[in-house]
C-alpha cells in the first residue's frame, strides 16, 4: 500500500517595507503633453460653442414667452381704448346733456316772458368769439 504523505502547512511571512516614492518623478514626453493640451483646447472650444448655442436657444424661448405676454397686453389695451372712445363719444352727445339738465337738474326752457333783451351801452364793443379746439395728443 501506498503510504500517505501528510501535507505540511505552508507558512507565510508578511514583512513591511517602507518605500519612499516622493523622489520619483514621472517623465512625460513633450509630444504627448502637446497632444493633451491640443485636445483640451479643442474640447473647451467645442464646449464653449455648445454652451453658447444652449444659451441662445433658451433665450429665444424666453423671449417668445415675453412676446406672447406683450401681445396679450396690447390686445387688452386696444379693447380698453375702443371702449373708452365709445364712452367719450356718448358723453359728448348734446342730447345726453339736455336729458341730464331736464331730468336730474329740473331745468326747463325759458318762457318768452322770462327773456329780456338789453341794448348795449353806447361805445361798447362786441368781442369776437372763436372756437379753439385743444390738441388731443396732449
Amino acid at each position: 500500500m501506498a503510504s500517505k504523505k501528510r501535507a505540511r502547512p505552508v507558512r507565510e511571512f508578511q514583512t513591511v517595507k517602507r518605500i519612499d516614492n516622493s523622489r520619483l518623478v514621472r517623465h512625460v514626453e513633450p509630444v504627448k503633453l502637446r497632444y493633451y493640451y491640443r485636445t483640451l483646447a479643442l474640447g473647451s472650444v467645442v464646449a464653449a460653442f455648445f454652451m453658447l448655442y444652449i444659451y441662445q436657444h433658451f433665450r429665444c424661448i424666453d423671449l417668445s414667452f415675453q412676446l406672447e405676454e406683450i401681445k396679450a397686453q396690447q390686445a387688452a389695451a386696444a379693447t380698453l381704448n375702443s371702449s373708452l372712445k365709445l364712452e367719450i363719444a356718448s358723453l359728448r352727445n348734446p342730447m345726453r346733456i339736455d336729458i341730464i339738465a331736464r331730468r336730474q337738474l329740473g331745468l326747463t326752457e325759458p318762457l318768452p316772458t322770462q327773456i329780456r333783451e338789453y341794448d348795449s351801452p353806447p361805445g361798447a364793443q362786441v368781442a369776437a368769439v372763436r372756437l379753439v379746439r385743444q390738441n388731443r395728443s396732449q
